[in-house]
Formats: C-alpha cells, sequence, structure tokens
C-alpha cells in the first residue's frame, strides 16, 4: 500500500472518533450544566470541557469568556478550531474522496452523506438545546454507522488495519485527557470528593465515554473514583479504557508486520506501552500519582502517532 493512502485511512479514522468524542463532551458537560445551582457550585463546566478537548489556549485567543454559547459555537462549528466537529468532518470526507477505491461503498455512503447534512442541515449551527442534542446525536450515529460499516465490510488487510490504527490512537488520547481533566483540575480544592459536585461529574465523566452502565455491571457499586479510573485504565474488557486500545493497536501493528515482513519501532513501543499497563496495579498508580501516570501516558502515546508516522506514512 502507498503510504499516502495509509495516512489517509489512518487520518480518515482519527477525524471520525475525534467528532464523535467532542460531541460526547459536549453532551456530557450539557447535562451537568442542566443541574441545579447547588449540586454543581461554582465551577466552570465549560472550561472543563476545553481542557478535556484539549483547546483551551486556542479559544482564549478567540473568546473571552467560556460560556455555553461561546464553547459549544468552537467546539462544534468553529472554522478557526481544528479539532471542531464541523472540521473533523470536512477533513474525514477530505480524505475519504482521496481514498474512495479503498472504501467500502458504505464508509463512503456514511461519511459523504454526513458530509451533506452538515452543509445543509447544520451550516448555520443549533439556535436552542434541542436542536444541539439532535446535531450531537448526529455526529455520534454517524461515527457508529462508520466503525460499523469498517467492522463488518471491510477485507482484513492492511487497509483496516490502519484504519484501526487511527481509531485506537485516537480512543486513548481522548480517554486519558478526560480522566486527566477530572483528576487533575476539575474538582476544586475546597470541594468535598464524594459529594454531589463530584458524583455528578464522575457521572458525565462516565457517560462521555459510554461507560456509565459498564461501570455498573462492571463493579455494582455506586461511582467510586479508584474504580472509575481502574475501569478507564486497566479494564480491558471495556473498548474505551486505555488498556483495551493498546491491545487493538498491538494486535493491529502486529499485523501489519507480518503483512510486510519486517517489525519495527512501532510494534516495539505499543508493546512496551501495553507491557506497563497490563502490569500496574491501582494501589501503584494512585501512590504514584494519577496525573502523572496519565501525562506519561499521553506522551508515550504521541510518541507512539510519530513513530507510525515516520515508519509508515511518510
Amino acid at each position: 500500500m502507498l503510504s499516502r493512502t495509509a495516512e489517509n485511512l489512518y487520518w480518515l479514522a482519527r477525524y471520525v472518533e475525534r467528532a464523535e468524542y467532542i460531541a460526547r463532551t459536549i453532551d456530557a458537560t450539557l447535562r451537568v450544566t442542566a443541574l441545579p445551582a447547588a449540586y454543581i457550585g461554582k465551577t466552570n463546566e465549560w472550561e472543563s470541557a476545553l481542557l478535556t478537548a484539549g483547546v483551551s489556549a486556542s479559544f482564549y485567543e478567540t473568546y473571552q469568556e467560556a460560556t455555553e454559547q461561546n464553547v459549544v459555537e468552537y467546539l462544534a462549528f468553529s472554522p478557526a478550531n481544528p479539532s471542531s466537529i464541523k472540521n473533523c468532518i470536512e477533513a474525514a470526507r477530505l480524505n475519504s474522496r482521496s481514498v474512495r477505491t479503498a472504501l467500502t461503498s458504505e464508509m463512503w455512503d456514511t461519511i459523504n452523506s454526513a458530509w451533506i447534512e452538515l452543509q445543509e442541515v447544520w451550516g448555520k449551527g443549533t439556535s436552542s438545546r434541542e436542536e444541539l442534542a439532535r446535531f450531537l446525536r448526529f455526529v455520534q450515529e454517524t461515527s457508529l454507522r462508520f466503525d460499523g460499516s469498517a467492522y463488518r465490510t471491510m477485507l482484513r488487510n492492511d487497509a483496516y488495519w490502519f484504519s484501526r490504527l487511527g481509531l485506537h490512537l485516537e480512543r486513548a488520547d481522548n480517554t486519558a485527557r478526560i480522566l486527566d481533566v477530572k483528576y487533575h483540575v476539575l474538582l476544586p480544592e475546597e470541594e468535598h470528593v464524594g459529594g454531589p459536585l463530584d458524583y455528578y461529574q464522575w457521572t458525565s465523566i462516565l457517560r462521555s465515554v459510554s461507560a456509565l452502565t459498564a461501570y455498573h455491571w462492571v463493579y455494582r457499586e455506586t461511582l467510586k473514583p479508584w474504580l472509575i479510573a481502574d475501569l478507564l485504565i486497566l479494564n480491558d474488557t471495556l473498548p474505551r479504557s486505555l488498556a483495551s486500545c493498546y491491545s487493538n493497536l498491538v494486535r493491529n501493528l502486529d499485523q501489519i508486520g507480518v503483512a510486510y515482513g519486517r517489525q519495527g519501532a512501532s510494534q516495539r513501543h505499543a508493546r512496551g506501552v501495553r507491557n506497563r499497563l497490563e502490569h500496574s496495579h491501582m494501589d501503584d498508580i494512585f501512590q504514584h500519582g494519577v496525573h502523572e501516570f496519565i501525562q506519561e501516558f499521553i506522551s508515550d502515546n504521541a510518541r507512539l502517532g510519530e513513530i507510525i508516522t515516520r515508519q509508515y506514512l511518510i
């Protein structure tokens, strides 16, 4: 496969996954801000949404205050934000056009129809919370359709494997960032851990990674920070956990290595991260520091993306 084709497939999957993640972040933030003020206190949940999306610095270059209207506009529709939902869908469609013959008809139809609806229905943004909720459902359903089409219709060859690399690398980064924001900056120092604010923020975080029901299935307990961290970091039965993402990254990189007859730096680096996750325990992570552990993971994950690019996409 040409490196340009592999790169387009890789970034196509990343952009679709990113659009869904931003939509889930906005949706979870809307749920928390709909609570009575007595529950959410003085925290600015929209500021936390910007931190989770990793665009806080660029946001304040354009806006002065993190209000609901400003943050939703920036995260969902702003052309100035490279990671806005609108830009992600447009970038995904651009990449899919470049590799049209490498996609199944179902995958192309999903991306193309989403792009058309984005222009015709959502071109002017949303004017109410009801419209915004419909838009967020549209984005999430587009991602689910695309992912389902890829899983059910693609040949298990290098096109599929490069697509999955992009998806799982992006997913791992997203899960790590939302967990890091919660543990490091989201809960004010004067707030009581385990209080109403803490509970609803944890609920919103689990919703944003589709893990609220899974949490109760696995632990059968009320929400506890160390169990949530265990679920999102170490439990490889949860599709969006860090452990699950790296199990899939190692598997797909190994498939590429076998197909091309050579292993390389990306396979070694991915195995190293996966092995560290497999041999980690929550007690040790809390003792070392959750923020420090996740920051190290985010750096390692970004480094894997750079290694994959050098090894296969240039």
